[in-house]
């Protein structure tokens, strides 16, 4: 009988592109409702994807700090949320909310 090996998913390796990073932060926004935690670890997936070392380069923050803080445990201020999408390259918008 041969022995399977699982691993852990991890959505980090299949975002490829800026694009792939954009749809799937969109769908993480989508699928969240109102769970700021999940939204927070949807950026740390795509941080970790694009590199770490280089988006505390490029916003500035300790990249220890940054790996808690989008860890989806950690509870980042919304300066630095702004901080990492900015070095993301990710652009926040807004629409009006479809009511019931």
């Amino acid at each position: 009988m041969k022995t399977i090996k699982l691993r852990k998913w991890d959505s980090a390796e299949h975002l490829k592109t800026d694009e792939d990073m954009v749809l799937y932060f969109e769908a993480c926004l989508d699928e969240a409702g109102n769970d700021a935690a999940f939204i927070t670890k949807a950026l740390g997936t795509i941080a970790r994807a694009k590199g770490m070392t280089q988006l505390a380069k490029d916003s500035g923050l300790g990249r220890e700090s940054l790996y808690k803080a989008l860890s989806g445990e950690g509870n980042p201020s919304f300066s630095t949320i702004l901080k990492v999408m900015s070095a993301l390259g990710i652009k926040l918008h807004a629409e009006m909310a479809h009511s019931a």
